[in-house]
């Protein structure tokens, strides 16, 4: 193992040129040494001096400009290399490479090993033989699929099989079996559960031909009410399958994977197609640092899992290098091997899959299908129109470029947070947080600190150091993503404050200030301000965080006053005190619901106390309307 200590960017670069000429993982690390990036190399040298020399993408830049230290880590070989560097992002989810929802988190269907197998719903994988379809992304999907197995097939509903002399309620409805009884055979429930198993995997044509079969009989023995049930999952079986626009009555089952790319932004489209049918599509947002080849392999050993096999055809949208160590993984991994086909979106109409005899060595293959091209370029749309929608969702993209280039930021402040403190002589101070992503509030991530060190002191610049010590040292702790910058309402001080909390705490987030009466920027220690035109984007985006961290502080502080005036309020009744006044605010909400509630309301909370009852009443509404 090598690695670098906290170095600047030259020295950065004379450690990559005695980096090992092996193959290998590097390991990215800030200036906190946490690890931002993983990748693997046949060459490591090699691969890492492709960051240093040339020019460079946004991707790249982003990633140097939190770059501090490398560590490297030798294999034996690429294959080695993929497998490390996989182990190793799952461990550390680095904030640049590609991060995907686990498919673990959607629900899949179980069918347990059981000599009586049950069929649910589940969140969790259990490695006991049982099998699993999904995951299922449309959960309504999937509830109403369910209520079709529940319908047409009598399995058992107890967790825990037990014998009993009497079957229960569902087997009166139809709704089970009764294995515990012994009213049905295992070879029989096996057959109920082969066709469930059809089901979950799209095949449903024999299915639909057993039950237009079993309708008509019930029909002819003038069973309706059997037949109307049949009917009903018939329909419900055909609405499922039709919901898919894309029908093409190829039986192989497949994925079609594309993408499209803008800075740090991927979006994967992967649309299914089972049975002839596409019966799935999933869109996945990614912000990762890590080359197109790069970033479509951590892509395809995230996505597939233990609940999401890779099925035996798999299509790209153009040549992707390096896939055929993806492809030994999943044949050791899963035992399936997929053959890797690529194509483009202007496919020749009537040719077949034709086989790249270079490629075909390696199980690779290029798409020569007009079909396969037009799920592609369908598939390529819907990421397209996507990453469109990030932009958009982004929306101050140019203030954001311009706000880097004028405070001379290492990275494009995507996640800027602000500060601001509010008080009252002294009293009710409290320090407001407010966060912004990609130029919009992101209020979920909002909060306020009620300053705790002052003791009515006023100390604007000691409550920011305060509010800025909680905040940091907590998201150190949480190990959580930090803001790429801090702006604070107010001038050089302000800045001053936060920066030394900033320092003490070991970070290097950059801080500003604006300052209100003349709209200047500072930066900490500088000799003179920043002074941006009016009409300057990156100056509106500034103000708009900044008015809005007032507003957030200045609300607080109303209502902690507000509060307070309730408080002496009811603490000025005779046999209210403190305690008593907090527990009716607590209770009524405010003085006007108090004012409204009747003296039998107001009883249990003064201790069944009628003349203190009467006197809260009469000091909140006047002796003439009081009982």
């Amino acid at each position: 193992m090598n690695r670098s200590n906290t170095l600047d960017y030259s020295e950065l670069k004379r450690f990559v040129k005695s980096a090992p000429l092996n193959p290998g993982v590097y390991l990215m690390k800030d200036r906190e040494g946490h690890i931002i990036y993983v990748g693997k190399a046949k060459v490591l040298r090699h691969r890492l001096a492709s960051y240093f020399n040339g020019p460079k993408d946004i991707k790249t830049r982003t990633l140097l400009s939190h770059l501090a230290s490398i560590e490297t880590i030798v294999v034996s070989n690429e294959y080695e290399a993929l497998l490390l560097e996989n182990t190793l992002i799952k461990q550390h989810s680095p904030r640049y490479n590609i991060n995907l929802k686990d498919g673990k988190t959607y629900p899949v269907v179980r069918i347990t090993h059981e000599p009586f197998p049950r069929v649910f719903k589940t969140r969790y994988i259990v490695q006991d033989g049982s099998e699993y379809y999904g995951p299922y992304p449309n959960v309504g999907a999937l509830e109403n699929l369910l209520d079709i197995i529940k319908t047409l097939f009598p399995l058992r509903h107890c967790k825990t099989l037990k014998k009993r002399e009497h079957p229960c309620l569902y087997y009166h409805m139809g709704r089970c079996s009764a294995p515990c009884a012994g009213k049905i055979d295992e070879q029989t429930y096996a057959s109920y559960i082969e066709q469930v198993r059809e089901l979950l995997s799209g095949k449903t044509e024999k299915l639909l031909q057993d039950l237009q079969k079993k309708m008509e009989e019930a029909a002819t023995r003038l069973a309706f009410e059997e037949a109307a049930r049949y009917r009903d999952a018939i329909r419900h079986i055909e609405e499922l399958s039709h919901t898919n626009a894309v029908v093409d009555f190829d039986p192989q089952a497949r994925d079609y994977i594309t993408w499209a790319s803008e800075g740090v932004f991927t979006v994967f489209s992967v649309f299914s197609m089972r049975e002839g049918k596409l019966i799935g599509r999933e869109l996945y947002r990614t912000r990762s640092a890590a080359e197109t080849s790069e970033s479509i392999q951590q892509f395809l050993l995230s996505y597939y899992n233990d609940t999401h096999r890779p099925p035996p055809f798999i299509f790209f949208q153009e040549k992707v290098e390096g896939l055929e160590e993806v492809q030994r993984f999943f044949s050791e991994a899963f035992h399936e091997h997929p053959g890797f086909f690529f194509g483009t979106e202007k496919s020749t109409a009537g040719e077949k899959i034709t086989p790249n005899e270079e490629a075909a060595e390696k199980g690779a293959y290029f798409s020569q299908d007009q079909r396969h091209g037009a799920i592609l370029a369908l598939a390529h749309q819907n990421a397209k129109e996507e990453l469109i929608r990030i932009i958009r969702e982004r929306g101050e993209g140019p203030a954001l470029e311009e706000l880097q280039r004028v405070l001379q930021l290492p990275a494009l402040p995507y996640r800027i947070e602000g500060f601001d403190v509010a008080h009252l002589g002294g009293r009710h101070t409290v320090a407001s947080l407010i966060s912004f992503v990609g130029g919009r509030p992101d209020k979920k991530n909002y909060r306020y600190f009620k300053i705790r060190t002052l003791e009515g002191k006023i100390d604007d610049y000691e409550a920011l150091r305060e509010a800025l010590s909680r905040r940091y040292s907590r998201l150190l702790a949480e190990e959580a993503e930090l803001p790429d910058l801090i702006l604070i309402d107010g001038g050089l001080g302000q800045a001053n404050a936060a920066h030394s909390i900033i320092t003490a705490l070991g970070l290097s987030i950059p801080v500003v200030g604006l300052a209100k009466q003349e709209e200047e920027l500072w930066l900490p220690a500088a000799a003179s301000p920043i002074r941006l035109d009016q009409r300057s984007e990156a100056l509106r985006l500034l103000q708009f965080i900044r008015d809005e961290t007032h507003r957030f502080a200045t609300g607080l502080n109303q209502r902690l006053r507000s509060r307070d005036l309730q408080l002496s309020t009811l603490e000025a009744i005779p046999g209210i005190g403190e305690k008593r006044a907090i527990h009716l605010i607590r209770a009524f909400g405010s003085l006007e619901n108090l004012r409204k509630a009747s003296l039998e309301e107001i009883l249990p909370h003064v201790e069944q106390r009628a003349d203190v009852a009467r006197a809260v009443l009469e000091a909140l509404r006047g002796p003439a309307q009081s009982p």
